[in-house]
């Protein structure tokens, strides 16, 4: 889910590259509201690589991405970091300290992009599965299968936990109870990322006035 609204974010975001100069400020607007989702991605991206390699029974049940998105990770989360790092330290530093910040803000961004193409390119045709996946209500027999109570919010007792399952004894064990126990926890690291986002945008979208007056040429 988070990646669907980067993708929804980024795009706008490259919409506004095709005309800086007019829609400067929502460049900017945009571009400080993704920071809380793109911190949110970044980290759920390295604890899933940290469970994995760590031995994880779940993580290294899934599997890892294939081999080309393993090795563009680092490059990503490094030219995502550039770009945003470049991106800020402009807002902050204004027109006169534009250089080199400006320069490893277009640099970046280039390199990020051939990287992201290739990245969405895989993913694109999971995205709708994935999302149907996300928002796919459990099933009353799913359910009845981890002895959930839809009244309580209870779930199986503590002999159905073990080694096999996904937690320790008394944590939910089967797909179902992980959906369940995952998703609204998911959601609400989402909506917070995006509020915090929304938050520094807002605080800091008149950093993009001086901008205007000089433009990024000079």
């Amino acid at each position: 889910m988070t990646g669907a609204v980067l993708l929804v974010l980024l795009a706008a975001e490259g919409f506004t590259i095709l005309s800086v100069g007019q829609m400067l400020t929502l460049h900017f607007f945009i571009g400080m509201l993704l920071l809380g989702p793109v911190m949110l991605k970044a980290g759920s991206t390295i604890y899933r690589f940290t469970r994995y390699y760590a031995g994880s029974a779940p993580y290294r049940h899934k599997g890892p991405p294939d081999l080309l998105l393993r090795l563009l990770g680092p490059v990503i989360i490094a030219t995502t970091a550039g770009v945003f790092g470049s991106g800020i330290a402009l807002a902050i530093t204004g027109p006169a300290g534009r250089q080199p910040w400006l320069f490893l803000h277009k640099a970046s961004f280039v390199i990020w992009f051939c990287v992201m193409t290739v990245h969405v390119l895989a993913y694109l045709p999971r995205l709708a599965r994935l999302i149907a996946a996300e928002f796919r209500p459990v099933s009353i027999a799913e359910r009845r299968a981890i002895g959930y109570d839809p009244v309580t919010g209870y779930g199986p007792p503590p002999e159905y936990g073990g080694p096999a399952g996904y937690g320790p004894p008394g944590r939910y064990t089967s797909r179902a109870a992980a959906v369940l126990g995952g998703r609204g926890v998911r959601l609400s690291l989402l909506v917070a990322s995006l509020l915090a986002g929304l938050v520094i945008a807002v605080l800091t979208v008149h950093l993009a006035g001086p901008w205007h007056v000089t433009g990024f040429r000079q």
